[in-house]
């Protein structure tokens, strides 16, 4: 059974680090003499939240609260994204760096999992309070980041701007240019090409080879994307640009549907220039519960957490779900959806492109070479269907849903670094 881990974390089954614990719970039996160390898993090496007060426009001083949670470096430093979220909690920051730590295990990435996240909105900030208060954040958990400690990058409504004031930040404090402080910044700062397109690009290469399993073809694919960012919208293009027909789109500000299909890169540009999602005059606004309706081959949950709970996964009608955010299935969703013979590509293997090119970034800022985008993109795309097909080979080997299948390799990876690294003192 799951432990309810730490006092301050809520022991709510929808938390989304109560459903870490239950996905652990669910890998557990699989881990062979390992399972000694299962207990490893279920807490964090390392939680910092901090106060980040700064100076308002209007002369005021606001203070906001900030976290980085680093769950385990037995393979390498940790690796994660900022978040800037006004619902950002200490129990969402530990279970992402814990996802994190699952992913770069899967892709076998050297790295351990970490997460951050400031509770704010930052669309109530000016530029200048914006960059203050990642400067702020910044030097407060510049004790535990570094190129060899910890390594940031973009996450929800955090962005190239964003990772070069961190990075110049950190490097202010340490009296050094430490351009690989941080991954996914400008390319003038020694950012990576492909890194903004890489997220979208692995939900696209997840679900394009998921789909080739099941015998069917993206070309003509019916497709539901939910999240209509820089990062979800990059794969509805590449989907589109496929031959998909992108029948439904949705973002913060609500739903569209097009039975004939949405011209994406209409839409991306029409948002782009400040238009709505909702007022696009290639689409119709629908209901959030008509979104969850549509009759699709694919759907994409790249939101949130928590968004395909067990009464949507009753009612969807899909094939395929390919989750292109952290946690958008709940556990018992997976059940409702295993059950109803609904594929579903978790988020440690499908959302993993941006991590991977930021693994590029990173080794390229060590060795100060570049590599062109045809090489990221060939790299990317061999190391995401190699780890799809490790997936899929331990999901037949042991019966078991894709999900558990990642876990089970990635989990496998971390507790045998664990064990081989024993314990110091």
């Amino acid at each position: 059974m799951s432990t309810p881990g730490l006092s301050y974390v809520p022991n709510n089954p929808q938390s989304p680090w109560q459903m870490y614990l239950q996905q652990v719970d669910r890998v557990a039996p699989h881990l062979g003499h390992l399972q000694r160390w299962v207990e490893t898993l279920k807490r964090c090496k390392r939680v910092l939240a901090v106060d980040i007060p700064i100076n308002k426009d209007d002369g005021t001083v606001a203070h906001f609260e900030g976290f980085r949670a680093q769950h385990n470096l037995s393979r390498g430093p940790g690796k994660g994204g900022v978040r800037f979220h006004p619902d950002v909690t200490i129990d969402e920051v530990m279970a992402l760096s814990a996802w994190m730590t699952v992913k770069n295990a899967a892709l076998n990435l050297p790295y351990g999992g970490a997460k951050g996240g400031v509770r704010v909105d930052p669309k109530a900030l000016t530029r200048g309070e914006l960059e203050r208060l990642t400067r702020r954040y910044t030097s407060e958990i510049g004790l535990i980041i570094g190129p060899d400690k910890d390594i940031p990058a973009p996450d929800v409504n955090t962005n190239d701007q964003i990772m070069a004031w961190m990075m110049d930040t950190y490097s202010m404090n340490v009296g050094a240019t430490a351009t690989g402080v941080v991954t996914g910044k400008p390319i003038a700062l020694g950012g990576s090409l492909g890194r903004r397109e890489a997220t979208g690009r692995g939900v696209y290469i997840a679900a394009r080879e998921t789909a080739r399993a099941m015998g069917f073809d993206i070309s003509g694919a019916r497709v539901v994307v939910q999240g209509f960012g820089n990062v979800r919208g990059i794969a509805a293009k590449l989907f589109r640009a496929a031959g998909a027909v992108v029948v439904g789109l949705q973002d913060a500000n609500g739903s569209v549907v097009n039975e004939a299909g949405i011209d994406v890169d209409a839409a991306l540009d029409y948002v782009a220039l400040g238009g709505k999602l909702t007022e696009f005059k290639g689409a119709t606004q629908i209901t959030e519960g008509e979104f969850w309706a549509i009759k699709s081959d694919i759907f994409v949950p790249a939101a949130l957490e928590n968004q395909l709970t067990e009464a949507r996964a009753k009612t969807i009608s899909t094939r395929l779900v390919v989750e292109g955010a952290n946690g958008p299935t709940t556990p018992a969703a997976d059940d409702i959806l295993h059950d109803r013979n609904i594929i579903v590509v978790p988020d440690v293997i499908a959302n993993a492109g941006g991590v991977t090119v930021s693994y590029f970034e990173w080794v390229q800022d060590f060795s100060s070479f570049f590599w062109t985008e045809a090489e990221i993109n060939d790299r990317l795309e061999r190391i995401m269907v190699e780890a799809l097909k490790a997936v899929v080979a331990a999901s037949e080997k042991h019966k078991v849903s894709l999900r558990t299948a990642a876990f089970i390799i990635a989990c496998t990876r971390v507790l045998a670094a664990r064990e081989l690294r024993g314990l110091y003192p």
